[in-house]
Parts: structure tokens; C-alpha cells; sequence
């Protein structure tokens, strides 16, 4: 029977613009027919998996994604005086096995693969392995795919986010986490800042006028974020390692309640923390809050009547359909109720003896 750990986070964000579109204002959607701000679930799992609580407790144990895998196996064996046809040729060979090489970028002399690939640390280590071995003489597998490509390692964020290898679908790797894209609680617009730059070098009697003038939009709100872990299904893709799913497990809670997508934050310095998380363990049907805020709270206070509307929606679902979750946890910051402790905790624990 699968077992899920739930999670749903109210954040506060203040004037911001984490999450651009192509024209570079905040990202937006229509939810209950009312416009809200948006936080696409790409930006939040890079955010994940670039936060200081991700790295801190799963050091060498994160995957890279990237179309330069054969730059950098070219640049961990260049300094062993290899002929730089040879190692381009072995290199070339290697960095096939994550995707088609692209040919354009060949013309200016880097190794590139066409898209980008979710590679994990074993991965990267053994296709080193092999580039050094064939460096020294030998010959590289007939089956370079099955000798470097694994179904199943120890990398926290692939076995969390999954990935797709195109060419090859049975390296394929199913996404054990689900992450919703956030959304603003209630009615929420792009606003627009006109600004100017002043040239320190200008006389002040040339003229009043400023060096540059630009506009940039942002928004500020409170968004609902749910997040849903397949735990059983973490553990198969982490090969059966336990103890690495629960540490995984717990750095992605402390990640979402903490961590932020990045865009403008040199601009606006946005270092939000969730103000209110609520943690559900058990095996019973995943099912998001989201419809506590299909009609778009409304108030003085924006964040303590969306606290209402989740808690609320939780009550009246399980009331409907029965229990989602065997047991759960809250953390609610504007009631003084619980801590980022407490959850991870209960995490902890659920996971030891569910």
C-alpha cells in the first residue's frame, strides 16, 4: 500500500518578481475567474534544489542538468597530457550516451548534447571511469548506455523530480514528488514601477533629465503551495535506501518552507518564509486545497483568512470523503501554533513507523 506525505504552504511574498514571463513580468493565472500571481512548479523545484537546505543535507548526493556533461569530462582529463583528437573521440562518445552531440556547437569546439540531461552523481563518476580507462588503452563497453545509465541511484532530486531521457525511455525516471504551481489566495494584479538611473558623471547644470529611465512590473500576495511525495516510490528510486529517503524527505520540507525562486531578487529582496504549513502522512488518496481558494479570499488580513479557508477545506473534505492522512501536523506562525521543527519531526517519525 503507498504511502504519501502531503504538504500545503501559505507564503507570504512581499512587492516582488520571482517568476518572470517572456516579457518579464511576474507570471499570472485565472483561478475561480479572479486574475491571481503565479509561481511556476519549474521554478520552485529549481529553487529546491539550489537552496542552502537541500545542499546542506544531501551534499554529493544531487544530480546535474545540464548540456555540457562533455565539457566536463573533457575538463577533468585534460591535464593527463591525452591527444586532444583522441580525448575529443572518447569524449564525444561518452557524452552520446545523455543525448544527440550537437553538431553546431561542435563547429566552435565544445561537446554539447542537443537538450538538457538530468544526469546523477554515479553517472557522472562512472562515465569519468570509463573516459580515463579508454584514455589508458581500453576499450570503451559495446553497451555504453547499460554501462553508465542507471534506472535507479542515489540521487536525491531525480528520484524526487523525475526526468526523461528521450532516446532512451527505460532510463526514464518517474517524479516521486508533485509539485503544484503557487498561487495567490485572492485577487492579485501585476503592478508596474517606473524608474529611473541617475549618471554620476553629469553636470548638474547640463540638465535635470536621468541617464536611463526603464519600468518593471511586480506583485506581491499570499500563495498556496501543495507539494505531494510518493514515498514508497522515493525509496525505489533511490534503490531501496531508507535512511536517504527520510533525509531527502525532510531537506525538501525545510526547502519549500524556505527557499524562493530567484528572479529580481537583487531588486526587490524577497526572502519569504511560509507562515503556515500543514504535513499529512498516511494511504490514503492524495488531494490538493486548492479549491479552498477557488473563491478568492477577502479581508484585512489576507494571510489569516487564508489560513481559515485551508484549514477549513480540510475539515469539509474529510468530512465528505473520509480522512486524507492518518495523522498530520501544523505549523501556524500568526497563531503561535507549532514550528518548522515540530513538522519535520512528524515527518521524521511517520515515515520511521508508518
Amino acid at each position: 500500500m503507498t504511502r504519501f506525505l502531503q504538504l500545503h504552504f501559505l507564503t507570504v511574498y512581499p512587492p516582488s518578481n520571482p517568476n518572470r514571463d517572456d516579457q518579464g513580468r511576474p507570471k499570472s493565472a485565472h483561478f475561480g475567474n479572479t486574475p491571481r500571481l503565479r509561481l511556476s512548479s519549474q521554478s520552485i523545484k529549481r529553487a529546491v534544489r539550489q537552496s542552502d537546505a537541500f545542499g546542506r543535507a544531501l551534499e554529493g548526493q544531487i544530480g546535474t542538468r545540464t548540456q555540457r556533461i562533455g565539457e566536463a569530462i573533457r575538463d577533468e582529463l585534460a591535464g593527463q597530457g591525452a591527444d586532444p583528437a583522441k580525448l575529443d573521440k572518447i569524449v564525444k562518445d561518452i557524452a552520446a550516451v545523455f543525448g544527440k552531440i550537437d553538431a553546431e556547437a561542435e563547429k566552435k569546439g565544445a561537446i554539447r548534447i542537443r537538450q538538457l540531461a538530468f544526469i546523477s552523481p554515479d553517472e557522472k563518476a562512472l562515465a569519468i571511469d570509463l573516459a580515463q580507462k579508454a584514455l589508458a588503452g581500453e576499450a570503451l563497453p559495446s553497451d555504453l548506455k547499460s554501462a553508465i545509465l542507471r534506472r535507479a541511484d542515489g540521487a536525491a532530486d531525480i528520484a524526487m523530480f523525475g526526468r526523461m531521457l528521450a532516446d532512451d525511455p527505460e532510463y526514464n525516471r518517474e517524479a516521486a514528488v508533485q509539485v503544484s504551481h503557487a498561487l495567490t489566495t485572492h485577487r492579485a494584479l501585476v503592478e508596474d514601477d517606473f524608474y529611473t538611473a541617475v549618471d554620476d558623471l553629469k553636470v548638474p547644470s547640463e540638465d535635470a533629465g536621468a541617464g536611463f529611465v526603464g519600468d518593471a512590473g511586480f506583485g506581491s500576495g499570499v500563495y498556496y503551495l501543495y507539494a505531494c511525495v510518493d514515498y514508497d516510490l522515493l525509496v525505489e528510486n533511490l534503490a531501496g535506501d531508507y535512511a536517504l529517503a527520510q533525509k531527502a524527505t525532510a531537506a525538501l520540507v525545510e526547502a519549500l518552507a524556505t527557499a524562493t525562486p530567484s528572479g529580481k531578487q537583487n531588486s526587490f529582496a524577497h526572502r519569504p518564509r511560509a507562515g503556515h504549513i500543514r504535513a499529512e502522512f498516511g494511504t490514503m488518496q492524495p488531494r490538493s486545497l486548492a479549491g479552498a481558494f477557488f473563491k478568492a479570499v477577502a479581508g484585512d488580513d489576507l494571510m489569516l483568512a487564508s489560513v481559515d479557508a485551508l484549514e477549513g477545506m480540510a475539515t469539509r473534505m474529510d468530512t465528505a470523503y473520509g480522512p486524507a492522512a492518518a495523522a498530520h501536523s501544523v505549523m501556524d506562525i500568526a497563531r503561535g501554533q507549532g514550528s518548522l521543527a515540530d513538522v519535520k519531526a512528524f515527518v521524521h517519525n511517520s515515515l520511521t513507523n508508518g
